[in-house]
């Protein structure tokens, strides 16, 4: 029997696992790509790819052998004019080649957000050098945040308290940065009440908004989040107007993760991927359709119902803290019988560790937020990495 559709899936990691369990539950036939062999998602996909995601040549060469209905972004460090030049030649880019560049690079999708639709940003500055950096961080104020324009998880992100602090960030932005671009944005501090993750749908029958995901952050990085974030109704009516309009800007049919700083009744935009979003783990336990299923529709084409909240919920995830080659885990069974309400765990299947690399997740559906947190951070904690070499 025919798939119904080829998806040539750029990334592989966890969230790409994900979509293409989505995905094959739909009948589609996937080709997993990433830049080693054995990550996540090619675990579960059709077919692999073993290529650099900026090796332009590889990566146009996959797209000529695979023929795919669908080339389907999982990671922003990629060549994407090879994406524009595919798509101008007929295939189908998700959701668009333009919203794959302008969102690659933070200051594209900054100059989108705040100079071409006006919305509210925090004061910020490019920097190329140190020197641009000590002037960009004048213009912001103290204390600022430091990181370069393309990353992944946080990667190569600080805090600035105080000018004797700017080499070391500028220095750990570089060594960080992914791609060619050596190029950092220094931004104001937003002395925020709580950030939150709005999962926007763009679909061919209209927008539909996810409950928002209110989540915590540590080194850049999410280490819990949960769903729904407790918000003030025209908060919330202010975010999907600006999360609306930023999607319809960029185009295209798919799941956009917009984040979002919430100070009091303002709303703040901070950042946007043009895809399944690492605090939207927590839809795998939260929603009748996961952030990764209304990602599958909306690329299909196929019916996007409004998502149904299945009750308060929390995700946590379970990090390594050492490089290994050779590891195993313990306490499954202790997590998933931790009591108070629902529990899952989710293991990615990486083949390697690193110090804070996310291994995993754990689920929790309660009576409530707060619950739901201490639940899902109890199950993470009770799962362990037992290290052989």
């Amino acid at each position: 029997m025919a798939a119904i559709a080829k998806i040539l899936l750029l990334g592989s990691g966890e969230l790409g696992r994900e979509f293409t369990i989505s995905a094959k539950r739909l009948g589609c036939h996937v080709v997993a790509c990433d830049s080693y062999a054995g990550a996540p998602a090619m675990q579960m996909a059709d077919e692999a790819e073993v290529f650099a995601m900026l090796d332009g040549d590889a990566l146009r060469a996959a797209i000529t052998r695979h023929a795919p209905d669908f080339i389907v972004p999982e990671v922003e460090a990629i060549r994407t004019e090879v994406l524009a030049e595919v798509e101008a030649e007929g295939h189908v880019v998700v959701p668009s080649a333009r919203a794959t560049q302008m969102t690659m690079n933070r200051d594209r999708i900054r100059e989108v957000a705040a100079v071409e639709l006006g919305l509210h940003t925090s004061r910020y500055r490019y920097a190329e050098s140190l020197a641009e950096a000590e002037a960009g961080a004048a213009h912001t104020g103290f204390p600022c945040v430091i990181k370069p324009v393309m990353s992944s998880s946080g990667k190569g992100q600080s805090t600035v308290r105080d000018a004797g602090e700017l080499a070391r960030a500028w220095d750990y932005a570089v060594a960080n940065m992914r791609g060619d671009r050596r190029r950092v944005i220094v931004e104001q501090f937003v002395d925020f009440d709580y950030e939150i993750t709005l999962l926007t749908v763009r679909t061919r029958d209209g927008i539909r908004f996810c409950p928002p995901i209110g989540h915590r952050q540590e080194r850049g990085d999410y280490q819990e989040s949960w769903q729904p974030a407790a918000m003030a109704a025209p908060v919330l009516a202010a975010a999907q107007d600006m999360a609306r309009k930023v999607v319809d800007n960029l185009g295209g049919f798919g799941l956009f993760g917009v984040e979002f700083f919430v100070k009091g009744e303002e709303v703040i935009f901070s950042e946007l991927s043009p895809r399944p979003h690492d605090t939207g783990m927590v839809t795998l336990i939260s929603q009748d359709l996961s952030e990764f299923d209304l990602h599958a529709r909306a690329i299909l084409g196929l019916p996007v119902p409004q998502p149904r909240l299945l009750g308060a919920s929390a995700s946590a995830v379970i990090l390594a803290d050492r490089d290994a080659t050779a590891f195993g885990y313990a306490g499954l069974a202790e997590a998933l019988a931790v009591a108070g309400g629902d529990i899952d765990v989710r293991l990615f299947g990486k083949p390697v560790t690193r110090p804070w690399r996310r291994m995993g997740v754990a689920l929790a559906r309660a009576g409530d937020t707060d619950a739901a947190r201490r639940l899902a951070a109890e199950a993470a904690s009770r799962v362990r990495i037992n290290y052989d070499n």
